[in-house]
């Protein structure tokens, strides 16, 4: 059976398989989970695994999950991922009442279309056509933020990074697999276009910062206290002034949240907590940034006499996509929609945890503009769930067909001419170096 077989037989069984896949996503996108935290919908694609009577490793990370359909050889593996996880954004529609979490990135989509590729390469018997292996990977916690809960697990022992594919990374998950891809739904980026390129896109260093004042009666008594919130402020104010000093092309944001601002308005507030993140397109500028940010932070409680505290954690490496890979997504998607309505994704300033795994092999995230209103909004939503979820489903499928069929050709020839940026030794020790400051 030649290629193009292949790819039919597999795609006959998505197109049955539409409105499944598509509830699929729906029942996910009604049961929002945060980060390290996504036990139901982990379950949901567990249950998935045993009807497809496919074996797979759980509990990596917590809750993330790996089945691997192996090929008739095993000359190369291929890594295809979905994000388990939601964020917090209480006032979209869907969101969850008691928790604030709603599917406002599309990861539920992700798990879908993952679940459709699984079922439809079972049902086709395609792995007897194949001479390389496949890692369908669920990971979690993608998203950021919930600092203090995720420290309370690395504190317990129970990860060690912050992020979903950074843990699976360090506890090896990723040790055998040549390459990996997913997509992501994302707005319009290129007029016209349905699916772009992997664009490049920011890393980012997250700061978990306390400044610690001393209480006092905040009418009566002001000068008996030391005020932690207008440390705070000062130093927010001190990265302020610093922004002139970040380079266009750098790509530079620095952007925080106060946590805790105090107890009571009457009480001068000693306990005062930010979360920051630092980004930017390279990991040197990264490092340099964050040193300045840490002076304007110090510099805020050294005006006001308060202790200052600051903890850096990993947050994301700058996504490198591979443009090998890139190019063999993309020749599928024209094959559905053709040239016209496919494009070259410019730099997005935002971050995934996808570049870190795109730092240590071949890796791509490309994008399928799908998305109404703004991704992480409350008007966050879909404009053609056959697109998102189908067509997609297809692309991804056709794309792992083509790296493993006829002896693995395309997939061995990205693995011996790709130079990943680091290894995993110095991946890890870059983000170590960051956490010792």
């Amino acid at each position: 059976m030649n290629i193009d077989e292949i790819k039919k037989r597999v795609s006959n069984i998505i197109e049955e398989n539409t409105n499944k896949i598509i509830n699929d996503g729906e029942q996910i996108a009604k049961n929002p989970e945060l980060g390290f935290r996504e036990f139901k919908t982990s379950d949901f694609v567990k249950d998935r695994f045993r009807s497809l009577n496919i074996p797979f490793k759980d509990n990596l990370g917590i809750t993330g999950i790996r089945a691997d359909l192996k090929g008739k050889d095993n000359k190369c593996r291929v890594g295809y991922l979905a994000e388990l996880d939601a964020l917090m954004c209480p006032n979209h529609p869907k969101a969850d009442p008691n928790t604030g979490a709603a599917h406002v990135c599309g990861h539920n989509i992700q798990i879908a279309v993952l679940l459709g590729v699984v079922e439809a390469f079972m049902k086709a018997g395609v792995k007897e056509y194949l001479d390389g292996d496949i890692a369908f990977m669920a990971v979690p916690a993608e998203e950021g933020g919930q600092f203090e809960y995720r420290k309370s697990l690395k504190e317990k022992g129970e990860i060690k990074f912050f992020s979903g594919k950074k843990e699976l990374i360090s506890e090896g998950a990723f040790d055998d697999i040549d390459m990996a891809l997913m997509f992501h739904v994302q707005i319009p980026k290129v007029e016209g276009k349905i699916v772009t390129s992997s664009a490049t896109m920011n890393g980012v260093l997250a700061k978990y910062v306390q400044y610690k004042g001393l209480a006092a009666h905040a009418g009566s008594a002001p000068h008996l206290g030391i005020n932690a919130l207008n440390a705070a402020m000062l130093g927010l104010q001190a990265i302020h002034a610093q922004r002139e000093t970040f380079k266009e092309e750098d790509c530079v944001r620095v952007h925080s949240i106060i946590t805790k601002g105090g107890t009571a308005v009457n009480t001068v507030p000693d306990d005062v907590r930010l979360e920051l993140y630092v980004r930017a397109k390279n990991f040197e500028t990264i490092v340099n940034v964050s040193k300045k940010v840490d002076r304007a932070l110090k510099a805020g409680g050294d005006a006001i006499g308060a202790e200052v505290k600051i903890e850096n954690i990993p947050g994301s490496m700058p996504l490198n996509p591979n443009e090998a890979l890139d190019k063999v997504f993309l020749e599928n998607a024209k094959k559905i929609f053709g040239e016209g309505k496919i494009g070259k994704c410019p730099h997005i300033n935002g971050s995934t945890d996808m570049g870190d795994v795109s730092q240590i092999i071949p890796a791509i995230h490309p994008w399928i503009h799908v998305v109404k209103g703004k991704l992480h909004g409350a008007d966050f939503g879909i404009t053609d769930p056959y697109i998102a979820y189908i067509q997609s489903a297809k692309i991804i499928s056709w794309t792992l067909i083509d790296l493993l069929a006829n002896g693995a050709k395309k997939g061995l020839e990205i693995k011996s001419t790709s130079q990943s940026p680091m290894t995993k030794e110095t991946w890890l020790s870059n983000w170590l170096e960051q956490i010792q400051m």
